[in-house]
């Protein structure tokens, strides 16, 4: 019997210590939207990317050229200049997506340029939220702009404005 009460009361115990522990939310896309060297980072990145992008459409505009030059004339070709015509294209082919993914593949200039506009400013953001988290004794935050199903939200548990105010903004 003793054992028994022991445990029922360990368990309120543990139960009435989780309802004092303090739970709040962030929202990223807010706080990052008033900083305004992350809408001048946006822009970069985006100017950039409209750059890239048009080179590879340039590129694949031409090897389109290319490949219809070679549709009208292959019935005029030997199967020796067709195979090497279709070999150039496919080659011209490769080159442009090779081209591509070092702009925008995993490791490509863009994820480079957006690591070196972003993680600083992200860095600043991450040491705010932390400053906000321990100074108000919260144990966890959550970020509701990564998190999918959120259905419903306090504004009195947005910690969002102070994060923002503790960046100076």
């Amino acid at each position: 019997m003793k054992k028994g009460l022991i445990i029922v009361l360990a368990m309120f115990l543990g139960v009435l210590q989780l309802n004092a522990q303090k739970i709040g939310y962030i929202d990223t896309e807010k706080i990052l939207q008033v900083i305004p060297a992350y809408k001048s980072a946006q822009a970069q990145l985006e100017s950039l990317s409209e750059q890239y992008q048009s080179k590879i459409e340039n590129e694949y505009s031409k090897i389109e050229v290319m490949y219809n030059n070679y549709q009208r004339q292959k019935a005029n070709m030997s199967a020796q200049a067709r195979a090497q015509k279709e070999n150039e294209i496919i080659e011209r082919e490769k080159t442009v997506k090779q081209l591509q993914m070092s702009y925008f593949g995993q490791d490509g200039l863009m994820q480079k340029k957006s690591a070196e506009l972003l993680e600083p400013i992200k860095n600043k953001v991450n040491a705010a939220i932390e400053m906000v988290a321990s100074s108000g004794g919260y144990m966890i935050l959550f970020d509701i702009a990564v998190m999918q199903g959120v259905a419903y939200s306090n504004d009195r548990d947005d910690l969002s404005p102070l994060v923002i105010k503790a960046l100076g903004y």
